[in-house]
């Protein structure tokens, strides 16, 4: 029957149900309504059942699993059956788009026209159905998921139990906190280590077993943890072991409570209840895999590829863990002789729209910093805190202020606090904005862009050089002669000429602009 079915499905010899199935998932997607039971083909020889069942795990519950030969020997097909149709819906809602890979080949997802599977007494389904109670496991806090590869002949992974992850496009903030509650899910994560590496934001994860670093691999690699940006990039590392010294916001060892925080920032323990501020961003409404524990302060809404928790917040809000409800930075240590309200709304201005800047009357060296809202505030924070700036090592974190107020009319102020909400510089204020795809830490490579095609190799050179920059070297774009790289003796002397050049005027309403560069010449 072409129709929906609402009898259970039986496995026999003949699988009129397959013959079914294939004719109806030639060409476009599955006609059939929503159901529980989704068919999945093309499937590369050589793919276990706990690897077909990894793909519906972000999901929910994977309640049964039919592997079947396929026409053609090196094709295999099976039907997953999810605990619920929501469930089933998010799936093939997700991977629409998008088709899942299994071992660097498309595998292709609709739904059935069965309601459920029984798989009882069937041949050849001993391995799959052994995978699926030992993913299950998993799914209900056992970490015996090792269960579910040894069942499928003994193939267990041949890496370690350390992952190498790289975010790219870092837009909104990604803290270890964050890295935890994604990767928790997959079984226990003992230690995380972040550094930037090359220009990257980059991580090293350890989890308890192997086992769970590689369906953590195979459920986050390549997917975003916000719309659009900071998106996941997964490898396994060389290392078999992580060395933590410090427990603080870039390192943590979660066996140990006992080490010191050392120079990072002392951290926030975060908790469900945890009040955090709302940012307003459109995500998929999954209900997330039923058996995994929620990840602290994540609520329905946030996108994590199709990774979700279910708490109780609005579908289509997401709340961002880890960031208080505060946009106002406090930045201290900085050097009184140099400092000023522009160098500090130029330089935070690359990580965010830099609405009020004031230096403290009689406390030069510190000041407060107010962005657009609190997810840059935090982005500023991970790229600007210990960075060297005018001879110093400028520390940021967030002010107990929510505000910046400006100083009353005849209030002496000598132009230390300084209105920027409605600077023509802001780089965000574009919601399509190319610079949210090109956020990158200080560097001493910049990018340099809308130079006038009579500005020469050597009047940029000049131009660093009056500033008191060393450059390196030097090259234009081929495909575009207005952009260029520029290399200077450090970070630090890229940050003051970002600083003092960002903005130069050539004349004729033609003004340079830069910002880091995750490249190298």
């Amino acid at each position: 029957s072409s129709g929906v079915s609402n009898r259970p499905f039986t496995m026999s010899n003949s699988t009129p149900a397959t013959d079914n199935e294939k004719k109806k998932g030639k060409g476009n997607r599955s006609p059939y309504s929503p159901s529980r039971v989704l068919h999945i083909r093309q499937i590369p020889s050589g793919v276990t059942g706990a690897e077909v069942v990894s793909l519906g795990l972000p999901f929910g519950k994977v309640t049964n699993l039919l592997m079947l030969t396929g026409k053609a020997m090196y094709w295999l097909q099976a039907f997953l059956e999810m605990a619920s149709i929501d469930a089933a819906v998010s799936m093939v809602n997700y991977y629409t788009p998008a088709a899942p890979h299994l071992h660097n080949q498309p595998v292709y997802i609709q739904y059935s026209n069965y309601k459920e599977l029984r798989t009882d007494n069937q041949h050849n389904q001993a391995r799959p159905q052994a995978a699926l109670q030992g993913v299950n496991a998993v799914q209900h806090g056992n970490l015996g998921i090792t269960n579910a590869l040894a069942a499928e002949g003994g193939v267990l992974p041949s890496h370690g139990s350390v992952l190498r992850i790289v975010v790219e496009n870092v837009f909104y903030p990604v803290t270890l906190d964050i890295l935890y509650q994604i990767f928790s899910k997959f079984g226990f994560v003992m230690k995380i280590v972040m550094f930037h590496k090359n220009n990257q934001f980059q991580a090293l994860l350890q989890y308890a077993d192997a086992t769970n670093a590689y369906y953590a691999k195979m459920s986050l690699d390549g997917h975003s943890i916000y719309t659009g940006c900071c998106t996941l990039r997964i490898d396994f590392s060389k290392l078999t072991t992580l060395t933590v010294k410090y427990n603080n916001d870039k390192s943590r060892d979660f066996t140990r409570i006992d080490l010191p925080f050392g120079d990072g920032q002392r951290t926030v323990e975060t908790s469900v209840s945890t009040p955090f501020a709302t940012q307003n961003t459109i995500f998929p409404s999954y209900t997330g895999p039923s058996g995994f524990a929620p990840a602290l302060g994540f609520p329905q809404g946030a996108e994590l590829g199709p990774l979700m928790v279910t708490t109780s917040a609005a579908p289509g809000h997401m709340t961002i863990p880890g960031i208080p409800g505060n946009s106002v930075l406090l930045v201290s240590n900085l050097n009184p002789e140099a400092i000023t309200p522009y160098g500090l709304f130029i330089l935070f201005g690359v990580y965010g729209d830099v609405h009020r800047v004031k230096i403290m009357f009689k406390k030069r060296g510190i000041a407060l910093v107010q962005m657009a809202d609190a997810a840059q505030a935090q982005l500023a924070i991970n790229y600007l805190n210990g960075q060297r700036l005018y001879g110093r090592v400028m520390h940021t974190t967030l002010s107990k202020y929510q505000t910046i107020q400006l100083p009353r009319e005849g209030q002496e102020d000598k132009g230390l606090t300084k209105d920027y909400s409605n600077s023509p510089l802001h780089r965000f204020k574009n919601p399509c904005s190319k610079n949210f795809q090109n956020i990158f830490p200080p560097s001493a490579t910049l990018h340099l862009s809308n130079i006038p095609p009579s500005v020469t190799v050597d009047d940029l050179k000049n131009l660093f050089t009056s500033k008191g920059s060393t450059v390196k070297g030097f090259k234009f774009f081929q495909k575009d002669c207005k952009m260029a790289l520029i290399q200077l003796g450090s970070v630090e002397e890229a940050v003051h000429a970002l600083i003092e050049l960002h903005n130069h005027d050539f004349g004729e309403n033609q003004h340079l602009r830069v910002s880091f560069s995750k490249s190298s010449i």
